[in-house]
């Protein structure tokens, strides 16, 4: 926030947008910084920083809007320059009134505050949208975790169904009838089948999946190798609850064949990805201002 304070200390007004590209040249930001978004995909992450910069600081009476998308330092703004602040946060702007009502009324209209939800000190300087994201994150790992240990207690039977409706959501085997008669006969705490590549069946993927705890070693997957040359494949997917030695991993980088492993983890991801035993149940959508609405003004 003092770089935007800083650079408006000259008293003159400016145009947020051009504040916005001199700030991205003082910090030398390349092309791919730049065009970096947030992870709701929404917004560059650059050019969200500095509008809730922007915002703190007319919430905290050290900037104001001369005009529609102009900015202008207050006085209240050029004293606290000439203090030579090293550091402007939040925890900063709290000693202004005005900033501290801001934040009274944000957790009001939101009826959450941060004691309620028991968020660290760390991350209650982070704009919305970062705790949005951060809370996405969480609540999603946790999901994940939890969709993992589901499918490691249930059935090779039922296995064999997360599997099969899993590939069919990514694009393969065509209908799930299809992927199912497919697919062989579950055994041994997982399934091996066939299933095709795309809708046409223009080529066709061999399929090893393993309901394990343990590890999956380099020759488990050198086995599966030595099935796909028998099946004269080349394309192949293993599959496991648990996860790969490094030696599986290697190996299956040089070999000719071209294996994917997909480990316990990834699986848990694709499921959410792809809405395999999970449901939805809200939607928030996030809108910001339209600057080029208001720039005609």
């Amino acid at each position: 926030m003092l770089p935007l304070l800083r650079l408006a200390g000259d008293g003159k007004e400016h145009r947020f947008r051009d504040l916005v590209e001199q700030l991205a040249t003082d910090f030398v930001l390349t092309d791919a910084e730049r065009a970096e978004m947030l992870p709701s995909g929404t917004a560059p992450l650059f050019d969200n920083r500095v509008g809730w910069a922007r915002t703190y600081l007319k919430q905290a009476g050290l900037l104001q809007s001369a005009k529609r998308g102009i900015l202008q330092i207050t006085g209240r703004g050029r004293d606290l320059l000439r203090q030579s602040p090293e550091r402007i946060d939040v925890e900063f702007l709290r000693q202004y009134k005005e900033f501290r009502e801001f934040q009274v009324r944000r957790r009001a209209k939101d009826s959450i505050t941060p004691e309620v939800l028991d968020i660290p000190t760390e991350m209650r300087d982070q704009t919305p949208e970062d705790a949005l994201a951060s809370a996405y994150g969480t609540l999603r790992s946790n999901l994940e975790a939890e969709i993992l240990e589901q499918v490691k207690s249930m059935s090779p039977a039922f296995f064999e169904r997360v599997v099969i409706d899993l590939l069919v959501a990514m694009g393969y085997g065509g209908s799930r009838q299809d992927a199912a008669s497919a697919v062989g006969k579950s055994g041994d705490g997982g399934i091996d089948g066939i299933i095709k590549e795309d809708r046409l069946g223009l080529d066709v993927i061999y399929i090893q999946a393993k309901r394990w705890e343990g590890t999956v070693g380099r020759p488990e997957i050198q086995k599966f190798a030595g099935a796909l040359q028998g099946q004269r494949a080349n394309k192949g997917v293993f599959i496991t609850t648990s996860g790969f030695s490094k030696d599986a991993e290697d190996y299956a980088k040089i070999i000719s064949s071209k294996i994917i492993l997909l480990d316990g983890e990834q699986l848990a991801k694709f499921m959410v990805d792809h809405n395999v035993g999970v449901t939805q149940i809200g939607v928030y959508e996030l809108k910001k201002i339209d600057s080029d609405y208001f720039e005609g003004e």
